[in-house]
């Protein structure tokens, strides 16, 4: 029986444990990538653990978040980022050089490496066959060092594409159509491999789209094969020596597969307010108050060139706005130079910086009651920015169709020929905004740039005997991590733990971190209670780090999300579930809850512990490995590692 495309780069990079799908395994990490919201404390986190060398063959610190730059925090930031770049040994993509998937994509992903990402959408690079994994900050800041990362050995979901795309559907309708399948929810421990025939006429940017939204589903990652569409991409950004053909043997064997005829999707969009919530172009006739274009999923060369050509010679409708924020410096310059930035700009477009702005809602955010139509990644409510705005999310050519009529437009009905823009055999490269490292011998003279909003990570305390609290907060199903830390104006604060602390769960209760905080100063253990599919969307480990500051103890909820119940565990905080779903009902806030013998129970592997809210006993499960299991023993990973690191090696 032969390997999938994942069991065979996940064998080769095999660290720890043995490969059985569902148990937990450590892998040796290639690549890493940081961006300024979340790389800042990953980086302080790094340095809390002691550690001194770049362990990987390479890291990469972007800034692409908060580059706009109102008041000192942001700057502060990139300051510090630069010089422990410098420290460190690390490459800085320095603010304006692009989104860190497309620039990734672009100047470092290769095939058959591991790179891990303090970012969700770090998965954006399997489009080039890297196997490309996001997580917390706090895991990169470990692999960096030359720790493994450990996941879960995944059940591999085969998507199989046949046909290809008629002209106005798009790698976006793609993934959409997956997602219809997948939903959002459900797919934890998975990994999607695209195979079958269709593939062949997908670019490496188009396949960069679909890995992308992947992200949406809750996989793992997903992945491409490694064959003469990245072989041409790779030799268009001047790097043709580092590709290698890869793909799955012909008799391996999946856990699940997908039959897509490419020729049968149509236009698709996702409505208000989820990923999932998917539906036809042709079915929605709504006037439109703002089109955006831009963020890692759609801000590639072929992507704006394509938006650029629907628009030439067209002005924008009364009543619209448009904003195109290019993906990199790359495809800007290239705009810039071939004449599409002027088309863009005679229409009425405003050009944005290369970073993520619009999509985390620290710009361009619509008007009241508005709708937004965009080509991001997510639409939930409030992340525009505006909690009243409603967003829908498409691709480039339904975005651009709607700019130019002021409604949601599906573009075979504008009448016009389909324009064929074709990826340039070579793209001009120009690495000045990428600093590399300096030499080992340069760094000891390099003084770290520490700003008053730069403070020193919490560190937890060890797991206490029993639980003892109050449930704080109960959320409903499918909260993200936007509704546990709000991102946009907030994120200035992501390297002040104390200050970001306040807005923790913001958009659903202003109350709850005050109410956190004094009853931590009684003593009480804080609980959250959760529906399903808590923490999906962004890596943001400050959503478990901000309650960890703020005396949480446990999340009980219906399921969790993998990136978030990873960052929990690795912030001490137990993520437990219920057995019986309806116990949440049980589970209101301000009950009082007892789970005695925690530690116990994490000590001698117990899978099961109840708990005591009033009368009722509760059953909770714990699906922890034994190294989860110790993580959370000693408080949280950064404790742990600290502690693994002071013991003496065996012989000493």
């Amino acid at each position: 029986m032969g390997y999938t495309l994942t069991e065979k780069i996940l064998r080769e990079h095999l660290a720890d444990g043995s490969y059985e799908p569902g148990r937990e395994i450590g892998i040796k990490i290639d690549q890493t990538l940081t961006q300024d919201a979340t790389g800042t404390m990953a980086y302080l986190q790094f340095e809390s653990m002691g550690l001194s060398d770049i362990e990987t063959e390479l890291s990469v610190s972007y800034v692409d978040h908060n580059t706009i730059q109102v008041g000192f925090e942001n700057a502060d930031d990139h300051a510090y980022l630069e010089s422990i770049a410098k420290k460190y040994g690390i490459y800085f993509s320095r603010p304006g050089n692009g989104i860190c998937h497309q620039v990734h994509l672009e100047r470092f992903a290769r095939p058959g490496k591991t790179l891990l990402g303090s970012d969700s959408h770090t998965p954006t690079a399997g489009g080039v066959s890297s196997l490309a994994i996001g997580a917390g900050g706090l895991d990169v800041a470990v692999a960096m060092g030359g720790g493994a990362y450990y996941l879960t050995a995944p059940r591999v979901i085969n998507i199989h594409l046949t046909g290809r795309l008629k002209p106005w559907t798009t790698a976006k309708d793609v993934v959409l159509k997956v997602l219809s399948i997948l939903s959002t929810k459900g797919n934890v421990g998975c990994v999607c491999e695209y195979t079958g025939e269709g593939i062949a006429a997908l670019t490496v940017p188009e396949r960069a789209t679909i890995t992308n939204m992947g992200a949406e589903t809750g996989v793992t990652t997903s992945i491409f094969p490694s064959d003469e569409q990245t072989k041409r991409f790779l030799e268009a950004q001047g790097r043709g020596d580092q590709w290698t053909a890869l793909a799955a043997d012909k008799d391996a064997v999946y856990d699940r597969t997908i039959e897509i005829d490419l020729s049968e999707i149509e236009p698709l969009a996702c409505a208000p307010h989820s990923p999932g919530n998917i539906v036809q172009i042709k079915d929605l006739n709504l006037p439109v108050d703002q089109v955006m274009v831009g963020s890692c999923t759609n801000s590639s060369y072929v992507d704006l060139m394509t938006v650029a050509a629907m628009l030439k010679g067209k002005h924008l409708p009364a009543g619209v706005s448009l904003g195109i924020a290019p993906g990199s410096r790359q495809v800007l310059t290239t705009l810039a130079r071939n004449g599409a930035l002027g088309d863009l700009l005679a229409f009425g477009a405003r050009i944005l910086e290369s970073s993520c702005g619009f999509c985390i809602g620290n710009s361009m955010s619509p008007c009241t009651n508005s709708v937004s139509v965009r080509t991001s990644n997510r639409n939930f409510k409030g992340r525009s920015g505006t909690p009243s705005a409603n967003i829908y999310l498409t691709s480039p050519v339904v975005a651009a169709a709607s700019a130019l009529t002021g409604k949601l437009t599906d573009p075979r009905e504008l009448g016009m020929d389909f324009p064929r823009i074709e990826m340039p055999e070579h793209f001009e490269i120009d690495d000045s905004m990428i600093i590399p490292p300096l030499p080992a011998s340069q760094r000891t003279e390099i003084q770290i740039c520490r700003g008053p909003n730069i403070g020193e990570p919490p560190v937890n305390g060890p797991m206490p005997e029993d639980i003892s609290g109050q449930v704080t907060i109960r959320v409903e199903d499918l909260v993200t991590t936007d509704h546990i830390m709000p991102a946009g104006s907030r994120l200035k604060y992501r390297s002040n733990v104390p200050k970001y602390s306040e807005f923790v769960f913001e958009p659903l209760d202003k109350e709850f971190s005050s109410r956190a905080s004094a009853l931590q100063a009684q003593g009480i253990h804080n609980l959250i209670v959760a529906g399903q599919s808590y923490g999906q969307g962004s890596s943001r480990e400050h959503a478990a780090l901000c309650p960890m500051y703020l005396g949480v103890k446990g999340v009980i909820a219906k399921s969790i999300e993998r990136i978030h119940a990873a960052n929990l565990v690795n912030f001490g905080i137990v993520p437990f579930t219920f057995a019986q779903e309806s116990d949440w009902n049980s589970l209101p806030e301000k009950t009082e809850v007892r789970i005695p013998g925690i530690r116990k129970a994490l000590e001698t592997g117990e899978d099961n512990i109840t708990a005591y809210a009033r009368d009722k006993q509760i059953s909770l499960k714990m699906s922890l490995s034994k190294r989860q299991r110790a993580i959370l023993l000693a408080g949280g990973l950064l404790p742990f590692t600290v502690e693994a690191s002071t013991k003496p090696r065996k012989g000493k």
